[in-house]
């Protein structure tokens, strides 16, 4: 499957469901208010959020004045250019540091352990030497969970007791990694809800025991967030962000959701890079972030 295609299919939910009717707001009439007014509801149904969607119809207006456009068609690709230069490319990911201590964050029921697995798979395809941290250590099956995972891709886990402390599990696991000389190290984390001061801090905790197992860690830390939550996921990564030194977006269940359009609200009030998506339930479904393919996959039902 080429790129484009697994883009598109795993938008097409976002792409038929909210930016499908762009096609007949921008067909062959005029500009009027009217015209104005529908792309802006289809902006925020998409879950592009107000100021977003606000700034995106200031500068088509813009471009609309100093272009003159006056054929609503022709506003299709300054939107797509538009759409474009609000995306973040992501960085490459460096792993320079031996290991690199990589701290995943986010809610209960993100798909957070789910990614790293899907991470480890693709890490351990180049191969590279991975370790898990079970640090979840509140919730019994998210360990059992990595567990299993480890066990089928031979990748070691690091767990505590039940309920032991996260700070230790974490620790433990970076100690374990600079003794087996891996090259990865990914420490899973309690899914806190963002609203809980206390399992914030616990997180801070994590995060500066970490850095005394290993100075200069963590050196990347992920936050997973669930695409189908729409708007709440930006509550979320704006508290996650104020604990911790967020350092990257992972989106998930974008095949899932309707409510792709998150993505532009993400890089716009955050400034953070979304360096994967998840596109559907299989390990290489999990795939970097692709802004062209992104675009061009939410606006595919408006270009058939």
């Amino acid at each position: 499957m080429s790129i484009f295609s697994r883009w598109r299919d795993g938008l097409s939910r976002t792409s038929k469901a909210a930016f499908g009717q762009i096609a007949s707001i921008l067909g062959t009439s005029e500009i009027t208010d009217e015209t104005w007014d529908d792309l802006e509801a289809i902006l925020i149904q998409a879950d592009l959020g107000i100021e977003t969607t606000s700034s995106i119809l200031e500068e088509l207006k813009r471009l609309t004045r100093t272009e003159g456009l006056t054929r609503s068609e022709q506003l299709s690709s300054a939107l797509k250019a538009e759409l474009r230069s609000r995306l973040i490319s992501p960085p490459s990911l460096q792993f320079d540091a031996k290991p690199t201590v990589i701290l995943m964050v986010g809610v209960n029921g993100s798909g957070k352990t789910t990614t790293i697995a899907k991470l480890s798979a693709r890490y351990v395809g180049e191969r590279k030497l991975v370790l898990l941290g079970a640090a979840d250590t509140f919730r019994a099956a998210a360990v059992d969970q990595l567990q299993v995972w480890g066990d089928r891709l031979k990748v070691e886990v690091i767990a505590g007791a039940p309920e032991s402390d996260p700070g230790a599990v974490a620790f433990n696991a970076v100690q374990s990694g600079i003794a087996r000389s891996v090259d990865i190290v990914m420490i899973d984390t309690a899914g806190r809800l963002h609203t809980r001061f206390n399992l914030m801090e616990e997180l801070k905790k994590v995060e500066r025991v970490v850095g005394k197992a290993l100075p200069g860690a963590p050196h990347h830390v992920w936050l997973v967030l669930d695409a189908t939550t729409g708007q709440n996921a930006l509550h979320q990564a704006r508290s996650f962000k104020e604990a911790v030194k967020v350092t990257g977006v992972i989106l998930t269940k974008l095949d899932s959701s309707a409510r792709g359009g998150m993505a532009f609200a993400i890089q716009r009030e955050l400034d953070l890079p979304i360096l994967f998506a998840g596109l559907g339930e299989k390990p290489e479904d999990l795939t970097p972030f692709d802004p062209d393919a992104f675009v061009d996959g939410i606006l595919s039902n408006t270009q058939e």
